[in-house]
């Protein structure tokens, strides 16, 4: 008989001990190592047997047991301490607050996905776990972020394999009441909601959880509200779940009804309203439309805005990430879906075809049938970024449609790296290791140098001790996954010896779309057979990945991969892990000594998973693509060639396989057993524990740790947020407010006015003079534009000049840009633009001229779209 209804009853803590609560609910304790000791102390086997869940711990222990842990002097005093020490996490000054009073009071940050903790599975891969990331970090460092996203009644889907080693998909729902959240509630006790008005004049209302992590509160909307209708009640039922209506419900739910969730957060806690909205990626791009619509209601302001000035002031603090480096990779809706939702009340007042245009594909190459989210998203913010310096070239290339004319290199789509929360992703052995040695956290702080203080010998028996307990957590998975497929207990002693913890263990955990290439390595299978039986030194794998639901080629490369894993002859050194999770990661990325990556570059964004391996002193095996390209330097790992570009998809992966195995057999394997491997399998072999170190080994996991730990560090990225985009934003967009949007409004009317005549802006004539017949470096040249400004003021416009090493083909390279700034008047609306250049390189030396709108309001002369050159 099944439950008509379910819910979760709490447990009553006693007052002794009730601070227990309290760390279980707020986040914190899933990066806090002193917290999850505390709660894994009160009883160790439960501890496993919830998941390490302290929420589920309570529930599940016993009234006798708490009363019995109540009346413990010493359990009572170390709740205490901890309690207290989280409320000095809480409430003191950290970083953010040295900033002075010109930081952003409150900024929001918008996304589909959170990746917090396995407790709370809220994420489907890397866009998730980067957010959670980013509000661990932005906590630590003392940032006033609000997360904003949605309750998803069963999360993303648990992965397992059949027989036949076919992906299947499973959704178990969540009772938001046995998660670490709080339901929103008004005064009165009646739960916050929220509406959406929806075509056919239905109404799609939601409630708001709260999640506490750390200083950091993040808003969950969940439409599972018993007064919606049962569609509406579906809307928030699984992430990325059904498509069409579905899916533009929950980004117009995620975006629209996030900013109103932000409006009574505010009012309920009595907090500054967000001063920044950051858009992680274009999914929750509505929300622009939602301020726009606040901005233009007459019922909120008694001095509304048109659309245009609208417009101005919300992309003034908005900042806009994209994730993908490829045009498949954005949500995409047919226009006339999107014109169903808006023709009714959803942003009453707010010009529906505005709207459209925002998201509108009116460029070479696009689709004039479909609204665009990522393209909206930039066009409704001011500032935007990419997530690695390589992934800001291909976004600037991605989405030059919206600025055509300009170079690539001018577009702007600046970029901010990745990076990783170190407390949640260095395995607590690594950290205890610092504590003994420098008697603090190294590794949570600036100083990753002190790595080199270690002996190779401590560092060598942490590496066997990491990989020990990966081998440990990879045979238990490895037998319940074949448990799953239909194998009975009696043919699963196999999986006892799978693995060896003196063996070179690989690592490759991602998200299985087609282009990260899952198996790339077994394009010559007769090869690695061969590496993972090598008798002097073999090497051994560890796979992981989910591919979409839909997916049908990714599920048919888990299929290929793991039949190839099933061999007798090779299943004990290579293994796939259904159900690649948080809780996965905890034994995966340390456990591994080399972390594949081998994606289709440059379709790689950022791809942190090499990162997480990097802070436990894994050395990456990747193309060089996302953030490898721009971080290796030849003694943190190995980069992977690729083949040139025009070659053939068959050639291309042949020829990268083949560099793939010719590194592992040669280079990355040889050097892991370097001095210590030199004896056959059948004497001392890789089976037994090594007798010596690899030198040369441990020097590249102490260069690793010393160099990459900073530098992929998720507060170095945060940092970079708020001081190249939040700050910025925060001032302008108080700029924009100020006197009643009084300056948003002139500007406004300034860029109507330029668009209106940008099209007769042209350059008449450039001349120049002062170079010798056989120019020097340090000589001057003296250029002098005529341009046509067409009824536009000088004051309007700038007029540079852009230099460089001149290619063949007359493009310009290594480019560099003088204002020319003395003007003089020529009559008939022309004016010269002139200014003396300095010679200052050898080689074929070129110039063009540019004529850019100018305004103290704008970000970028190039974020208007507009140029005119010579």
């Amino acid at each position: 008989m099944k439950a008509i209804r379910r819910f979760t009853v709490r447990t009553v803590v006693p007052q002794e001990i009730a601070g227990l609560t309290r760390l279980a609910t707020n986040l914190r304790w899933s990066w806090h190592l002193p917290t999850r000791k505390l709660f894994e102390s009160l009883d160790p086997v439960l501890w496993q047997e919830v998941r390490q869940d302290p929420l589920a711990m309570l529930a599940a222990v016993s009234r006798e047991k708490l009363q019995a842990l109540a009346a413990d002097s010493d359990v009572v005093a170390r709740v205490f301490a901890a309690e207290q020490n989280l409320d000095d996490y809480l409430d003191k000054p950290r970083w953010y607050q040295t900033l002075g009073e010109g930081a952003p009071r409150t900024i929001a940050y918008f996304s589909p996905e959170f990746g917090i903790t396995e407790v709370l599975p809220q994420y489907s891969g890397g866009l998730g776990i980067l957010a959670g990331d980013h509000l661990k970090s932005a906590s630590d460092l003392g940032v006033p972020l609000i997360g904003v996203g949605l309750l998803y009644q069963a999360g993303y889907f648990k992965q397992s394999l059949s027989r036949d080693a076919w992906q299947q998909e499973s959704y178990p729902l969540l009772d938001p009441d046995s998660l670490p959240l709080t339901l929103l509630r008004e005064e009165d006790g009646t739960p916050v909601t929220i509406s959406l008005p929806l075509p056919d004049g239905r109404v799609l209302l939601a409630h708001i959880w709260r999640a506490d992590v750390g200083r950091v509160p993040l808003l969950l909307l969940d439409s599972n509200v018993a007064q919606n209708d049962d569609a509406a009640r579906g809307v928030t039922d699984r992430l990325y779940g059904g498509g069409g209506d579905h899916r533009l419900t929950q980004e117009l739910l995620l975006g629209m009804g996030g900013v109103k969730a932000l409006r009574v957060h505010a009012r309920l806690t009595a907090t500054a309203a967000p001063e920044v909205f950051h858009t992680n990626e274009g999914h929750a791009g509505f929300l622009g439309i939602e301020r726009i619509r606040e901005l233009m209601d007459p019922a909120l302001t008694a001095n509304p805005l048109t659309w245009d000035e609208a417009l101005a002031a919300g992309r003034a603090s908005t900042v806009f990430t994209t994730h993908t480096p490829v045009p498949a990779g954005i949500d995409r809706f047919p226009r006339s879906m999107v014109e169903h939702f808006f023709a009714g009340e959803l942003a009453p007042g707010v010009p529906v075809q505005d709207i459209l245009a925002l998201g509108a594909e009116n460029y070479d190459g696009g689709d004039p049938a479909m609204f665009n989210m990522a393209v909206m998203g930039l066009r409704l913010a001011q500032r935007a970024n990419g997530v690695a310096k390589l992934h800001g070239v291909v976004s600037r290339e991605m989405f030059s449609g919206l600025w055509q004319g300009f170079d690539h290199e001018d577009i702007p789509i600046t970029s901010v790296t990745n990076g990783v929360h170190v407390p949640t992703w260095v395995d607590p052995q690594l950290a205890e290791l610092a504590r003994e040695k420098f008697g603090a956290d190294v590794l949570d702080g600036p100083d990753w140098s002190k790595v080199y203080e270690v002996s190779d010998e401590d560092v060598w028996a942490l590496r066997r001790r990491l990989r020990s307990a990966l081998v440990e957590d990879a045979r238990r998975r490895l037998r319940s996954s074949w448990k799953k497929r239909g194998a009975a207990d009696a043919q699963l002693a196999w999986t006892d010896s799978v693995l060896d913890p003196d063996v070179l263990t690989i690592g490759f955990a991602r998200r299985v779309p087609t282009y990260k290439r899952l198996t790339l390595m077994l394009r010559d299978p007769a090869r690695l057979k061969a590496l993972l039986l090598h008798p002097d030194h073999p090497i051994q794998l560890v796979i992981a990945g989910k591919s979409h639901p839909a997916d049908d080629a990714g599920k048919k490369m888990i299929q290929d991969l793991v039949q190839f894993t099933d061999d007798p002859a090779v299943r004990h050194r290579i293994v796939f892990l259904p159900n690649y999770d948080i809780a996965m990661a905890r034994t995966l990325f340390p456990g591994c000594d080399v972390w594949l990556n081998n994606p289709l570059r440059p379709l790689e964004a950022c791809g942190t998973s090499g990162m997480k391996a990097a802070i436990n002193g894994s050395l990456n095996l990747s193309v060089m693509d996302g953030w490898w390209d721009e971080l290796y330097d030849g003694e943190n790992g190995w980069s992977i060639p690729t083949a040139n570009q025009g070659t053939s998809d068959e050639e291309r992966d042949d020829q990268e396989s083949a560099a793939l195995y010719e590194l592992l057999e040669n280079q990355v394997a040889p050097r892991f057993y370097g001095d210590v491997a030199s004896t056959s399998a059948g004497a001392a072999g890789p089976s037994q524990p090594n007798s010596g170190v690899p030198s040369h080994w441990i020097s590249m996991i102490k260069h690793t740790l010393a160099n990459l730990g900073p530098a992929v560090s998720a507060e170095r990225m945060v940092a970079e947020y708020v001081q190249r985009l939040y700050q910025p934003a925060a001032e302008a967009g108080r700029a924009a407010a100020a006197d009643d949007y009084a300056g948003t409004r002139t500007f406004a009317a300034w860029i109507a006015h330029l668009r209106q005549l940008w099209h007769g802006v042209h350059v008449d004539h450039v001349e120049s003079h002062g170079l010798s017949d056989d120019p020097q470096i340090g000589e001057t040249l003296q250029v002098r534009a005529n341009v046509n400004l067409a009824g536009l003021s000088p004051e309007d416009v700038g007029v540079v000049v852009s230099y460089g090493t001149a290619a063949e083909t007359d493009e310009l390279t290594d480019t560099r840009t003088l204002a020319l700034d003395s003007v003089t008047e020529l009559g008939d609306g022309r004016y010269q633009f002139a200014a003396d250049l300095v010679i200052d390189r050898s080689g074929c030396f070129g110039y063009g001229v540019q004529v850019l709108p100018r305004h103290p309001s704008l970000a970028n002369s190039a974020e208007l779209g507009l140029i005119a050159t010579a």
